[in-house]
């Protein structure tokens, strides 16, 4: 796996409606809860003297997690190389691979939650056992009773008839930065490993998508192999599932993140229970409101998240969201970077009517839809697939005049208007109107940013442009309104448009 600077499924080894009671006792259970030696223990105010008697509390209930696979691989070295027929297809051969992590066990009876990625079978492979190991090294066969790739979330059944000690799930909605908490896992495959830290963050966002980007961070040192293990607060509660790290070197370097248990808690209760999760789905392709997106508009930052496309015939569409729109509020909810567009439609019910309140144009509305259910995860990635990009040119340079040059020293690009020849070119209909961008300044924002000869500019700040003129009206504008960025809508060959804000140029 990569982990240069990366927020890592480190093999450390993110809903539903529904949500556990309060009020669990604290620490691992028994079923004979009158048990002498299992006590309740509450540390004094501040920072702990000890973690040992909090520790030999929980730690029986954290387990060890392996697995064995049968994964198939090719037996020719020169496999998916140009040279690969030359020295024969060659016969594919099994071998075995495992996987470690860990888990926590939450019944008596053996349920094991930990993340999916920790008993996901590589690429064509099968799965052909997993393991639990206690901490006094008793091994048990498991069975998977569920798993949910969404929020890299898994449950597995004790093969047992004996009573075993477990824990509850806590609220870590009640949770707080610089919340002392400690972190119980199998780093390395070195068994039982306890380490300490605080809550870092809460609700830590870290841009690498999905809608259960939304942590907790702590400096506890979280490490390979601590994948699926518990985040306890000082009452014994699991506050969230060990996931992933943040790490420039493979190791610890003290930014951990865990899955919430107010997130895993409901989905944990579905699994178990053999239901299906369904998520709540608008049917949209989202960006954040970024420092130069929310300049082009005149809007206030980390406030809303901007549409860029609209599935076809899908719930938004049929509300009348159109790309372009800020929304701003679900179902009476602030969409803020801690309470994200995709999170919180996914927490409602599909077939439930929502308010949605938006921007468009510089004006608020009020729409109103019908949500729809998630897909799974391929039927995304197709929604929105865009076809390989290919390369233009023969464009004719569009030569020098005052517009010419105020665009291109305010934008960094070149432009000029679509004719049929060029249409040809780019393979787009005559009724697409717009600027073609003859040329790009690489040092300008619209350079840094991905712009390119043969992009279409479509419109300047929701303003249809088919002409020069009308280009650098659209950018005159901005700078009297004082705004540091304009937004174009930019068609690349073969792809859907999307809006990208430019910063200007200042003098």
């Amino acid at each position: 796996m990569r982990y240069a600077y990366s927020v890592t499924a480190a093999l450390l080894a993110g809903g539903a409606a529904l949500s556990f009671a309060t009020g669990f006792p604290a620490g691992a259970q028994v079923a004979q809860n009158d048990d002498a030696s299992i006590n309740r223990v509450v540390p004094r105010s501040g920072a702990p003297a000890s973690f040992a008697d909090l520790t030999a509390q929980l730690q029986p209930a954290v387990v060890n997690i392996s697995t064995r696979q049968r994964v198939q691989v090719a037996n020719n070295p020169f496999a998916g190389t140009p040279f690969e027929g030359l020295f024969g297809g060659g016969q594919s051969q099994t071998r075995e691979a495992q996987s470690l992590g860990s888990g926590f066990i939450i019944s008596a009876d053996g349920y094991v939650v930990t993340n999916n990625h920790v008993i996901s079978v590589q690429g064509n492979g099968e799965l052909e056992s997993i393991t639990v190991t206690m901490p006094d090294g008793e091994e048990y066969e498991a069975e998977l009773i569920g798993k949910d790739p969404e929020s890299d979330l898994a449950v597995l059944k004790i093969q047992s008839d004996r009573d075993f000690p477990f824990v509850e799930f806590g609220r870590s909605s009640d949770a707080r930065v610089g919340d002392w908490i400690i972190a119980i896992g199998n780093p390395f495959g070195l068994g039982g490993t306890v380490t300490s830290g605080i809550i870092s963050a809460v609700f830590r966002n870290t841009n690498s998508g999905g809608i259960y980007d939304r942590y907790l961070q702590t400096d506890a040192a979280i490490n390979r192999g601590n994948s699926g293990g518990p985040m306890f607060d000082m009452q014994g509660n699991v506050i969230g599932i060990n996931n992933a790290i943040f790490s420039p070197t493979g190791g610890s370097v003290g930014i951990g993140f865990a899955i919430p248990a107010d997130t895993a808690a409901p989905i944990v209760e579905k699994l178990i229970a053999g239901q299906s999760i369904d998520r709540g789905y608008l049917g949209i392709q989202i960006n954040p409101v970024t420092d130069d997106l929310a300049s082009s508009l005149g809007l206030p930052r980390n406030r809303g998240e901007f549409v860029q496309s609209v599935v076809p015939g899908g719930a938004a569409d049929q509300a009348g969201l159109k790309p372009g729109d800020v929304v701003v509020k679900v179902a009476g909810k602030e969409i803020t970077p801690d309470q994200t567009l995709s999170y919180t439609v996914a927490n409602i019910e599909p077939g439930t009517r929502v308010p949605i309140e938006i921007i468009r144009n510089g004006q608020r509305r009020n729409l109103t839809a019908t949500v729809g259910l998630r897909p799974s995860q391929e039927e995304l990635a197709n929604s929105f697939a865009n076809p390989d990009d290919e390369e233009d040119d023969g464009f004719a340079n569009p030569g020098t005049g005052g517009e010419q040059e105020y665009i291109a020293d305010k934008l960094g690009v070149s432009a000029i208007p679509l004719t049929p020849e060029i249409r040809r070119q780019l393979g787009v209909g005559s009724d697409t109107q717009g600027m073609v961008i003859a040329a790009v300044d690489g040092t300008s924002d619209a350079g840094q940013k991905g712009l390119r000869r043969g992009d279409i500019i479509l419109s300047a700040n929701y303003q249809d442009v088919s002409s020069v003129a009308e280009l650098e009206s659209a950018v005159r504008a901005a700078e009297r309104d004082n705004r540091e960025a304009v937004l174009l809508r930019v068609q690349r060959r073969g792809q859907p448009a999307i809006y990208l804000p430019i910063r200007l140029s200042r003098d």
